[in-house]
């Protein structure tokens, strides 16, 4: 038996522009503002944001992420996640909640090019 134990994942993204990364990950996906960080005021930010047991660090520091990375999240209700993100009727995104290989899965992008994918297993719903 192994002596050690991984625990969660916490992905770094690049984001590029405050203002809109509140906008997407606090206003319309729900995420919640953990803590933020700047080494100057006029410096750029690095904060952490969550959701439930998920949480992501968004970065606007050059070279601490690439954008383009894709996440699959695991969501307990995803029908109702689903029908929260339509009631907030963002400009940008209106996912739709589609079935694949066994999940059921609401996909949509942040304005940096990261990919999300939110599954719920089907035979737990």
């Amino acid at each position: 038996m192994n002596e050690y134990q991984l625990k969660h994942t916490i992905p770094v993204l690049r984001i590029f522009d405050e203002q809109k990364a509140n906008e997407f990950y606090i206003d319309f996906l729900g995420f919640s503002i953990d803590w933020e960080h700047r080494y100057e005021e006029d410096f750029p930010i690095y904060m952490q944001v969550s959701l439930g047991e998920c949480s992501l660090h968004l970065s606007e520091h050059h070279g601490d992420s690439t954008p383009g990375i894709k996440l699959r999240i695991h969501v307990v209700g995803i029908e109702a996640y689903h029908q929260f993100l339509a009631e907030k009727k963002y400009k940008f995104a209106r996912p739709g909640l589609e079935e694949a290989h066994g999940f059921k899965e609401v996909r949509v992008g942040d304005p940096f090019g990261n990919e999300f994918c939110f599954v719920e297993k089907m035979d737990s719903l």
